[in-house]
């Protein structure tokens, strides 16, 4: 049974309004419900419908739609409820309006490796959420992930083929797959699978991202068909970036990261494990009052409220009282050094967090990194430099609309803070503070 546009279900509750796609087991339809919301309706398709051991189908269907019910999680699509039409039991989910990072990187390129960092940070973070719920998700790949409209966020979409799983257990899997995305082991019908196996297809899709090209297949790489490092074909992939892709992409199981954190650790990523919108309960678990008795608590509030001009003047309030023995000195290589390793971190947490990783210390770290320390490029990149200029504060743009790593800035707050720049005096060719910060940033292992 397959249904045509114009199509009511639920007594009226949502109306079909055209078919989006086929899988090998299911088949989702845009519809709308009686808000005038646009919905997608997940149901097993036509084909499976007609096969006689459809019953078990269903009761799987059923009971993963339930399990991925509990996945909350701001990067994983959002089940809405389940519901039975007839005799079809149904996933009711949030639309997302937007492109997938197949469409993406087709009709722009490659990625920048940074921005690719973000989608694939927020991925681990989903990925991380679905593990824990005893799922494998079985398809990662650049055509699953879509890109919210308008930001910079990116959601993990299509559990069709979504399993559950026990460590180290032997069970039998279906052998749908995606070509070059897929591990070895999801080539066999028999093999153990575990977090693991979306290890290798998160890697594999980083791989994509940064370098337009589908990986070679796992099986054929398994007997020594030539198989390219991302950095050769991308030379601005850093290395480290290069060798956790290789790390991910391991073609013995055993041999590569075994959890989504121990991966994203090799990017210099912790995945932060939360199953919702941030609130105050949640940042509770954040450290607000660090060993030098500095409270973060209105840094939280600011951020918070998406109040970043009121952050931004907290941030540079905080670190010259820590930092400057005296008012109305800006940060130097010598008071950059006085910053307890402890404050930096709680502050790029906060930041990372209520930005949804598009601000922070870590972001402009990874910027700066990718551009080879050319501080031009940096400066360009976050968008303190526009028409080959340095800018003003009051050109600063204070909203998600800016480009990452723009905030926390510290040009000319109050006058006094950090001569010249985020980093150092841009003006006057100095770049002492420029390592001295990395350096500072590198000692408190902050990524």
């Amino acid at each position: 049974m397959a249904w045509a546009s114009g199509q009511r279900l639920q007594g009226g509750k949502y109306t079909i309004e055209q078919k989006l796609g086929e899988g090998g087991f299911c088949v989702t339809y845009r519809a709308r419900d009686n808000n005038g919301r646009k919905v997608v309706i997940k149901t097993l398709n036509e084909t499976v419908q007609s096969r006689p051991d459809f019953a078990k189908f269903q009761q799987d269907f059923l009971n993963e739609a339930l399990r991925l019910a509990k996945c909350s999680h701001p990067h994983i699509v959002r089940v809405d409820e389940v519901i039975q039409e007839g005799q079809l039991w149904c996933i009711v989910m949030e639309y997302i309006d937007g492109e997938d990072l197949a469409s993406r990187i087709e009709n722009k390129g490659a990625l920048q490796e940074v921005e690719a960092l973000r989608y694939i940070q927020q991925m681990g973070e989903a990925l991380t959420v679905v593990h824990n719920n005893g799922l494998l998700h079985r398809d990662v790949k650049p055509q699953n992930i879509m890109l919210r409209s308008g930001k910079s966020e990116a959601v993990l979409i299509d559990f069709g083929i979504a399993r559950e799983f026990t460590p180290n257990l032997t069970q039998t899997h279906t052998q749908m797959l995606s070509d070059g995305f897929a591990p070895i082991e999801q080539y066999d019908k028999r093999a153990k699978r575990g977090a693991y196996t979306d290890v290798y297809a998160l890697a594999a899709t980083l791989y994509s991202l940064l370098t337009e090209e589908v990986p070679t297949l796992a099986p054929l790489r398994a007997i020594s068909m030539s198989f390219l490092e991302p950095k050769e074909i991308n030379p601005n992939i850093s290395n480290r970036v290069n060798q956790a892709i290789l790390k991910g992409m391991e073609i013995k199981p055993e041999n590569r990261p075994q959890t989504m954190q121990e991966w994203m650790e090799l990017l210099g990523m912790e995945t932060v494990s939360i199953t919702s919108a941030p609130s105050s309960t949640q940042t509770s678990s954040l450290k607000l009052i660090s060993l030098l008795g500095v409270n973060y608590t209105k840094l939280r509030d600011f951020l918070a409220a998406e109040n970043w001009i009121g952050a931004n003047l907290e941030t540079s309030n905080v670190l010259l009282s820590i930092a400057c023995s005296r008012k109305g000195r800006w940060l130097d290589s010598e008071s950059i050094a006085r910053i307890p390793c402890e404050d930096l971190r709680i502050i790029d947490q906060l930041w990372v967090k209520y930005s949804n990783g598009h601000f922070g210390f870590s972001v402009q770290k990874r910027i700066w990194e990718s551009v080879d320390g050319n501080v031009n490029k940096f400066g360009n990149d976050v968008g303190w430099r526009k028409n080959n200029s340095w800018i003003k504060y009051a050109q600063f743009t204070f909203s998600l609309n800016a480009p990452q790593g723009h905030l926390p800035e510290y040009l000319e707050v109050l006058g006094f803070v950090w001569k010249s720049g985020w980093f150092g005096a841009y003006w006057d060719g100095e770049l002492s503070r420029i390592d001295s910060f990395v350096t500072k940033l590198e000692k408190c292992n902050i990524q």
